[in-house]
């Protein structure tokens, strides 16, 4: 049994796509995810200071218009609602000479149609964009408004510009969070379910009719039940340390918002480095499809899965788990994630040993069919 663990574990590191995809790939993603939105969470959303230049002011003391009243009424009560931005009326002047300074982050031009100017990029420019274009897809609503209940404009300002919820979220367990932390989540999630590369490999080796190898290992005097579990054990022991590592990298060198302690989250990753490898030894197994069709399969499957977790839409986790909820209980990136907010944001012990148990089940059922699919191709082989 040791040699064969052995051969297993050698054979597997020397191929470099087992290093890249369950190693490498995770790395790289979960470094650019930091660079692109992990800082919004750790930045302390400084106020973002902006110049108004009004209508009138462009126009040497025209009457202000409808549409540059409720422009202005809009920024009101976004000041009003959080500390995310400070406005000050200027003239273009002043305004252009205060944004060249670095006194402001951006200009906006109000009226019908507003405008922003901005001199570089960056997360207070990106805010400022969001901000106006909030208010141009809500325009209409607040001119009908303005027109038929101007009693309500105040509140319809007020539910347009609440952006103090993006800036920090406490759950019902007392703890704060911000909204990247569940694209860390999902991450964690969708790097499980890449152990299926490190399982596609295992199956490959298993199956005298995919590969020579494999037939040659067939052929020794080694039982089925051996193999699929030396297997299985070394690929799912290479897998979790990869889950530990990048775990470590989240936690101690970008040092990401992890209330949980890091063992606390290491049974999450055990489950979920063991669903990823008997995910893809079950899809490799199944049918007789080359290389390139289950690869393709085993890669659709993981984003599928990741997306309904929240990995590239952090609402889309929230409209499944209200509309569809048992989709995500089957959902083994959700239930990764699910775990990760029990242990970092809710205070849920039961729906984190509930998580558990689901990935627990699931992982039994996929080792177990791909033994009974693997040992049915070798009777059908004889």
């Amino acid at each position: 049994m040791w040699d064969m663990i052995r051969y297993s574990f050698l054979t597997k590191i020397r191929n470099r796509d087992l290093i890249f995809w369950p190693l490498v790939f995770p790395f790289i993603l979960t470094t650019a995810m930091y660079f692109s939105i992990g800082q919004v969470g750790e930045s302390d959303f400084e106020t973002v200071r902006a110049a108004v230049v009004t209508e009138a002011e462009q126009n040497e003391g025209d009457i202000q218009n409808s549409g540059e009243e409720i422009f202005s009424q809009f920024l009101e009560g976004m000041e009003e609602e959080s500390d995310l931005i400070r406005t000050m009326e200027m003239t273009e002047a002043d305004a252009l000479k205060a944004l060249e300074n670095g006194e402001v982050d951006g200009i906006f031009y109000s009226g019908e149609d507003p405008s922003l100017t901005v001199s570089r990029s960056g997360f207070p420019q990106s805010i400022l964009q969001m901000i106006l274009e909030n208010y141009t897809e809500g325009k209409q609503t607040l001119e009908e408004v303005a027109r038929l209940h101007p009693e309500g404009m105040q509140a319809a300002v007020e539910s347009m510009s609440g952006y103090g919820d993006a800036v920090e979220q406490v759950s019902l367990g007392g703890r704060t969070t911000d909204g990247t932390a569940q694209f860390f989540y999902a991450l964690l999630g969708m790097a499980c379910l890449y152990g299926c590369f490190i399982g596609y490999n295992s199956a490959m080796e298993l199956q005298a009719n995919l590969t020579p190898l494999a037939a040659r290992r067939c052929a020794g005097p080694a039982n089925r039940l051996s193999l699929v579990v030396t297997e299985t054990l070394v690929s799912f022991g290479l897998h979790f340390v990869n889950m530990v590592l990048l775990l470590a990298y989240m936690k101690y060198i970008l040092k990401l918002e992890f209330a949980g302690s890091y063992t606390e989250m290491l049974p999450a990753l055990f489950l979920g480095s063991m669903i990823g490898v008997t995910m893809g030894m079950f899809i490799t197994s199944v049918g007789r499809e080359g290389e390139g069709v289950k690869i393709g399969i085993m890669v659709g499957v993981s984003m599928a899965l990741s997306f309904l977790a929240g990995l590239m839409n952090a609402d889309i986790k929230n409209v499944v788990d209200k509309n569809a909820p048992l989709v995500n209980r089957l959902n083994p990136a959700a239930l990764i994630s699910d775990a990760m907010y029990c242990i970092n944001v809710y205070d849920a012990p039961e729906r984190y040993v509930q998580d558990m148990l689901i990935l627990a089940a699931m992982s039994v059922i996929l080792i177990a069919g791909t033994f009974l699919i693997i040992r049915r191709e070798r009777y059908v082989s004889i």
